[in-house]
């Protein structure tokens, strides 16, 4: 039971919401289109969550491998730091994930694109890519989220990638209009990266783990997050506006006092550990922001 315990723990469950979003976003938009296929939406969420928890398991192998999780770090405690799951059980449980994303994601590309094997033969290259990514962050050799890299990745995977993505997925066409929402997701996406790492950024600098916060200072993220969330709200603004689509927009706005309160107390706590609470506040509030928008 404790072990099972310590594996629930590792999966990190309050991140896939935020990995929800980025499906629904696009599954919402081509259904404005008036393309949405449900086969589509489920096993593209189902690949997103194996893809997202592939992410977390890889993030705490390739951290505990660096010295990041130590006991200077702050937040929820690592299952391989605490000591109840080795690191050789990490490593099978990081080839299962893999092995699941391939099944599921082959599913998918299979529903979406059936005999046009070169949509197919595409979508695979960036499945793979997203998988090298997931695992790439914290683990192998120069892992990119050392280089304070982290931010462009979730921006693309979370924003371009799974949005215009799962777009094209349900349609089969293409629309350069639904890059400004996938680019808000990938945004509000990237501010909760941007969180997450203020609340790291002491043992993040102890550990040689080069953050965009470790290299803008605490005060300058601040105002980064700040510039991340009002740019995401104004990106989606343009994209109602020129796509005549305003009226949709008002139901969403019942989300803009949770991102402007995420902002305001990011400003006001000083203690890192409390902005463990501002990180689920601001991951729930883009799913809010999205399904206020079905």
């Amino acid at each position: 039971m404790k072990n099972i315990k310590a594996w629930v723990v590792s999966l990190r469950l309050r991140t896939l919401p935020l990995a929800l979003s980025t499906i629904l976003m696009g599954s919402i938009v081509a259904a404005w289109d008036g393309a949405f296929r449900a086969e589509v939406l489920l096993w593209a969420a189902l690949t997103t969550l194996f893809l997202q928890i592939l992410s977390n398991l890889a993030n705490d192998y390739g951290d505990a491998l660096s010295g990041a999780d130590n006991e200077t770090r702050v937040g929820p405690q690592r299952m391989i730091q605490s000591g109840a799951i080795s690191l050789g059980q990490m490593k099978k449980a990081i080839i299962i994930l893999v092995t699941l994303a391939l099944i599921s994601g082959l599913t998918l590309l299979a529903k979406a694109f059936d005999t046009d094997y070169w949509k197919l033969l595409a979508f695979f290259l960036l499945g793979l890519a997203a998988i090298a990514a997931a695992i790439r962050y914290t683990a192998g050799k120069n892992p990119y989220g050392y280089r304070g890299l982290g931010d462009i990745y979730v921006f693309l995977f979370f924003g371009i990638v799974g949005v215009a993505g799962s777009y094209f997925l349900h349609t089969n066409t293409w629309q350069w209009e639904v890059l400004l929402p996938a680019s808000s997701i990938g945004l509000f996406s990237t501010g909760v990266l941007n969180l997450n790492n203020i609340r790291d950024i002491e043992s993040d600098r102890k550990s040689g783990k080069i953050t965009m916060v470790v290299r803008m200072g605490r005060n300058k993220a601040l105002w980064y997050h700040a510039a991340l969330l009002a740019d995401g709200w104004l990106l989606f603004l343009i994209y109602a506006i020129l796509t005549s689509r305003t009226m949709l927009l008002w139901p969403s706005l019942l989300a803009l006092p949770l991102f402007i309160r995420n902002i305001v107390r990011s400003f006001k706590t000083r203690e890192p550990s409390k902005l463990d609470g501002e990180l689920r506040n601001l991951s729930l509030s883009i799913l809010l922001f999205v399904v206020l928008n079905a």
